[in-house]
């Protein structure tokens, strides 16, 4: 997602914090979600600031799907205001006040939001259409990260991890990469490939790491062979959705690389239509863009369209349908018919010769 404005209804360059938030709301909520709220209240000093989801998950060291459900959570209780706009992209949020007037009322219980109260809430994109990971904390208990930090093999794991990404690990990095080595089996040599490979991405963000090893558990990547074949058959096919549409030389980001696993995976659409949609949204807008085929390869979906030869009939109907609406508005209008006093036979009658007979 992109950035998104958050407004305050409260005046004065400092934090306020309500009393009445403390004393009701703060109590019943998650740790997590109050610490989002007050970061939001300390970021809403300068009303109209511009944030992303992004840079929030990264302070909270958590992903953007926990940020929106501490979002979802307060927006429940009253305490802000949440809007997205046509494409489920958060666009604005306010802060209510708390002080003084008419009070929001407050949870009944400390039920934290499903993600499926969550995705009622966002409507259908592009991006949301994707498959969704599960939302369970993917973490170690502080027991068994303490047992398994004191193995060998664990001990040169986490030294490769962090010459690959150049700092010491956090202790949220070290349960994050623990989780992959001891939950999902993954060997030291796949941990190993994971770290580099999300490096060579331009990438060394935990959460990043984390959304490759999950896909690749998701698709029984147990071996560094399956996981190159993987990856290799994802930028072979990205390059070629690239090249499509006259972009050379650099790597996708994030937003394209969404959008090109929603045509390959979700629409199941094969590398020569998605091309054919990339060609006509140059043609069309002069430029590449991403939003524009989506908009095309959505459509062609809808109508069922498995082979370019679909493409050719859907072309070939909408130029019949455009002939035909053309030759009907160029058609030569009819004659007026003629009205019901002028549709008989006209009488003639010489003036001259009833003046003589009536003078006779």
């Amino acid at each position: 997602m992109g950035q998104f404005i958050i407004h305050n209804d409260f005046p004065g360059d400092f934090t306020l914090v309500s009393n009445y938030f403390l004393d009701t709301y703060m109590p019943q909520a998650n740790g997590e979600f109050v610490k989002i709220y007050l970061w939001l209240l300390r970021s809403a000093s300068v009303s109209g600031a511009a944030l992303e989801l992004s840079s929030i998950a990264d302070i909270f060291n958590c992903t953007e799907n926990d940020v929106l459900r501490a979002l979802k959570y307060w927006k429940n209780t009253g305490v802000l205001d949440v809007t997205f706009d046509g494409r489920g992209n958060l666009k604005e949020l306010r802060l209510r006040s708390l002080t003084g007037g008419a009070k929001a009322a407050p949870p009944k219980a400390p039920q934290a939001p499903s993600v499926k109260a969550l995705a009622e809430t966002v409507p259908e994109t592009a991006a949301s259409r994707e498959k969704s990971q599960t939302s369970e904390p993917k973490t170690l208990s502080p027991d068994k990260v303490k047992e398994l930090s004191g193995r060998d093999d664990v001990i040169e794991l986490l030294f490769i991890a962090e010459q690959y990404l150049g700092k010491t690990l956090t202790p949220t990095e070290i349960n994050k990469l623990l989780f992959f080595y001891e939950e999902l089996h993954f060997s030291k040599d796949l941990m190993e490939y994971l770290i580099e490979y999300c490096v060579s991405k331009g990438s060394r963000s935990i959460r990043y790491i984390e959304k490759v090893a999950l896909a690749w558990a998701e698709e029984n990547i147990t071996t560094v062979k399956q996981a190159k074949q993987e990856t290799n058959t994802y930028n072979k096919n990205f390059f070629a959705i690239l090249k499509a549409f006259g972009i050379k030389n650099r790597n996708p980001v994030d937003e394209e690389t969404r959008y090109m696993n929603l045509w390959l995976n979700e629409y199941a659409f094969t590398l020569d239509i998605i091309s054919a949609a990339c060609s006509r949204t140059v043609i069309a807008t002069g430029h590449p863009n991403f939003a524009y085929a989506d908009s095309i390869l959505h459509n062609w979906q809808k109508k069922g369209v498995k082979h370019l030869s679909d493409i050719d009939k859907l072309d070939e109907d909408r130029m019949q349908q455009k002939a035909a609406k053309a030759e009907s508005s160029t058609r030569p209008k009819p004659a007026p018919s003629k009205n019901k006093f002028n549709n008989f036979h006209q009488r003639t009658y010489n003036v001259d010769e009833l003046e003589k007979q009536l003078l006779k």
